[in-house]
């Protein structure tokens, strides 16, 4: 058996060239772990923050270091003291760490869970942090009551489509920000108020707003407080530095996201049986990891970008 394997890493933090295609060591599944053949990998926008060196407090890295967060394949071995999967299950699940652009990953078991059957690989691997993390973020503040007025920024990205369809169910009034290209899907998603952020000021239409979510970042978080309740809160999957950037008497939130493998195993299901909709805005190949986290960078897309590791 082969020693090593093909990852995409960066040995120094930097730009579009910093992620590179190249051998490490094939790893070997510790306590509690499973070698996940991965056959899909979901792309992210945290991807070249790290690679940019944009994250360091809350990534702290030892380079070189293999990127990607978030998987979808093949049970390979179980390692000691694991005992939920079986080698030639499918699974899918977050890293809880950097690493998953490796064609060889060792996983925490308590990560994964089953792919559903109906779901393939790529459309699974989109799914583990997006998924969740909208989920968890659209709830730090405090639970969702029907009729809050709740605006989502980034309502067109990964994040942003699943928490326009949770707010929306849990019977909030939901106010949703995305470029004029993405329209017409933020409207489908079930946003009440779907404001293009390039030729109209949000603050004109959003008013009175008890939750923000931002996964957007910069000067839309700034701007975001004059729009939102005094009792109001923003929760930030986009700004580090919410809490320097909060004014006094006011309540910001930065959320990051923790792995829930029975929330992941609920969403997947309802997204396998198309109650709830899981957008992939691009597939790419493994050679291609690099160019897409850089295409991630430059501009706002719809859903998810995935790696399907068999092109």
């Amino acid at each position: 058996m082969t020693t090593t394997q093909r990852a995409v890493l960066i040995r120094a933090y930097g730009g579009a060239s910093a992620a590179e295609i190249a051998e490490v060591s094939r790893p070997s599944a510790g306590d509690g772990q499973v070698l996940v053949r991965v056959r899909a990998a979901g792309i992210n926008g945290i991807d070249w923050k790290v690679r940019e060196g944009l994250v360091q407090k809350a990534f702290s890295l030892q380079l070189p270091a293999v990127l990607g967060i978030e998987l979808a394949g093949v049970i390979e071995a179980v390692g000691p003291g694991a005992s939920r999967f079986r080698v030639g299950d499918r699974v899918m699940g977050p890293l809880g760490r950097l690493g998953a652009y490796a064609e060889v990953v060792a996983v925490d078991e308590a990560n994964l869970v089953r792919t559903p059957q109906d779901l393939d690989d790529a459309h699974a691997a989109a799914i583990p942090v997006a998924a969740v993390a909208a989920w968890q973020s659209l709830h730090l503040a405090g639970p969702i009551a029907a009729g809050q007025r709740i605006l989502i920024h980034g309502a067109a990205g990964g994040l942003g489509g699943y928490a326009v369809q949770y707010a929306k169910r849990a019977g909030a009034e939901v106010f949703a920000t995305a470029s004029a290209a993405h329209l017409t899907y933020v409207d489908s998603l079930g946003a009440d108020h779907v404001i293009d952020y390039r030729s109209q000021r949000f603050e004109s239409v959003a008013q009175h707003i008890d939750l923000v979510l931002d996964y957007a970042g910069g000067e839309v978080l700034d701007r975001s407080w004059e729009v939102l309740n005094k009792n109001g809160a923003i929760v930030s999957a986009a700004a580090p530095d919410i809490l320097a950037r909060t004014p006094p008497g006011r309540r910001g939130l930065w959320f990051q996201n923790k792995a829930d493998a029975g929330l992941l195993e609920r969403l997947a299901a309802e997204i396998a049986q198309g109650s709830l909709i899981s957008k992939l805005s691009e597939v790419v190949g493994f050679g291609d990891i690099p160019a897409a986290i850089e295409r991630n960078r430059i501009g706002p897309r719809i859903g998810k970008v995935v790696a399907d590791f068999s092109r």
